[in-house]
């Protein structure tokens, strides 16, 4: 079948309504008012920032997940439209809510949120195998954040190993905690690329050096690509087994406004790189230079340049 679609990005899709600079290292307590700048209302989760990313970066990208029948959900058709996002595929859900967040953001760039996980948790295998000819129209698939998606996680080993099936590539990401080894090592086999946060690796392993992390996932069955991203220190990949690349952090071009999304923006950048046909070394420094693009600007995908801008700021 005719690969219409670089990547179908599944999962949580979000409205953003950002305030900063809120003090995040005191109590805030009741009764308070707090000063902030002018609020901004954006989009965010896996398929906002991974999504309109690798839009940015040259990507042909559809957006596969519910959103609720409200007025939020314009908010995101809106915004995918002018990012060039296709949603064909992004689906009503008869009684889910579309999910909302609150990022209070301190002066350093810190974020805390306050979530409503909505519409999106619905998704389930019948949801994702109805959409398999969505898939075999796509070079490559990204889901996220498996633990936050209840009514999936377990069938997700047949969902991947389906998906596969039609020549789509496949790739997931966590969130939050990053959850456990159950179900992660019964999935790890079925990726093609898993690449968690330090904080998420750690705690779904128990582990903390980044090298036995993946050693852990390799020993549970994983032969695609993995790695940890370091923040501020950059990665640590592997795209095969036996082969790590020490991935140098980029010096975001500017002030550090706000961190959110700069890990899914990561991602993002990574999964251009190969689908371009890049090194292993090079999709890492364009992830990372994604990334530090992405920290510039509030919101996760404010500040995303084109992919020459990024590729040269990734020196590559």
């Amino acid at each position: 079948m005719e690969k219409k679609f670089d990547c179908v990005v599944v999962g949580s899709c979000v409205v953003d309504v950002l305030a900063r600079p809120v003090p995040l290292t005191e109590v805030i307590g009741g009764g308070r008012l707090i000063e902030s700048d002018p609020l901004v209302l954006t989009t965010g989760g896996i398929v906002s920032n991974s999504g309109i990313a690798m839009a940015r970066l040259g990507m042909r990208v559809a957006a596969f997940t519910y959103v609720g029948n409200d007025e939020w959900a314009e908010v995101i058709r809106h915004r995918y439209k002018v990012e060039g996002v296709d949603t064909s595929a992004l689906l009503t859900h008869p009684t889910g809510a579309t999910s909302t967040t609150a990022v209070l953001i301190d002066p350093s760039g810190e974020r805390t949120f306050v979530h409503c996980v909505g519409a999106p948790r619905m998704l389930d295998k019948q949801a994702l195998l109805g959409q398999l000819d969505q898939f075999a129209k796509s070079r490559a698939m990204l889901i996220g954040y498996y633990p936050l998606m209840t009514r999936l996680q377990n069938d997700l080993p047949e969902v991947f190993a389906a998906i596969r099936e039609t020549g789509c590539l496949t790739a997931m990401d966590a969130a939050a905690d990053g959850g456990t080894m159950e179900p992660l090592a019964k999935i790890l086999p079925h990726l093609d690329f898993f690449l968690p946060s330090e904080s998420e690796a750690q705690h779904q392993t128990g582990l903390h050096e980044p090298r036995a992390i993946i050693a852990a996932y390799r020993d549970a069955g994983a032969k695609g690509w993995l790695g940890i991203k370091l923040g501020s220190k950059g990665a640590l990949i592997s795209p095969k087994p036996g082969e790590l690349i020490d991935v140098p952090a980029v010096k975001a071009p500017g002030p550090v406004i706000d961190t959110t999304g700069a890990g899914d923006c990561f991602l993002g950048g990574v999964l251009t790189g190969v689908l371009r046909g890049l090194s292993p070394a090079a999709a890492g420094r364009l992830g990372a230079a994604t990334g530090a693009c992405c920290v510039t600007g509030l919101g996760a995908t404010t500040a995303i340049r084109s992919y020459d801008e990024t590729a040269a700021l990734a020196g590559i």
